[in-house]
């Protein structure tokens, strides 16, 4: 998968903000986290958020936090084993999970094209080639995603 781009970050706070409002609040995040299959507490997703709703640049904010690698968390960028690390790889651990459908331990171009697009980021008739997406990544040229090539593709994502 190549970064989001802004055009599909703007797609899908469109297609979550179900009422048009601007703002997506936490309980058209949760329906969103629901169907790629993770489960929050409402509670718990506007702990995370900090806010029961998210405007355009929050959301953006929020996007950038959570698949971009914090500088200023305490990391000295070494791996030193510290509860932030640990915490980094369980959450790409969970990504990871969500993007593998079948739990064969890869992802498929069709396992990402069927995120996507319940994402709300590939059209059904879109012409965007996922094999092309992996192959940006894919290091042992497999055709699939393995753990460590989607951990390089989550930790050197940027936005273009």
């Amino acid at each position: 998968m190549s970064p989001l781009s802004s055009n599909d970050l703007e797609r899908i706070f469109e297609k979550l903000d179900k009422n048009g409002d601007g703002q997506v609040s936490v309980e058209e995040l949760n329906w969103l986290l629901e169907r790629i299959g993770v489960e929050f507490s409402l509670q718990e997703i506007e702990s995370l958020v900090g806010k029961p709703s998210l405007d355009w640049n929050d959301f953006l904010f929020f996007y950038r936090s959570i698949s971009t690698p914090d500088s200023n968390d305490g990391d000295n960028g070494h791996g030193d084993g510290s509860a932030n690390d640990h915490d980094d790889e369980s959450d790409l651990v969970k990504a990871f999970d969500v993007f593998d459908i079948n739990g064969d331990g890869f992802i498929s171009c069709e396992e990402l094209e069927s995120v996507l697009r319940r994402l709300g980021v590939m059209e059904e008739n879109s012409s965007r080639d996922c094999r092309s997406m992996i192959h940006v990544y894919d290091t042992n040229l497999d055709g699939l995603l393995d753990f460590e090539e989607f951990k390089h593709m989550m930790l050197h994502n940027t936005i273009s």
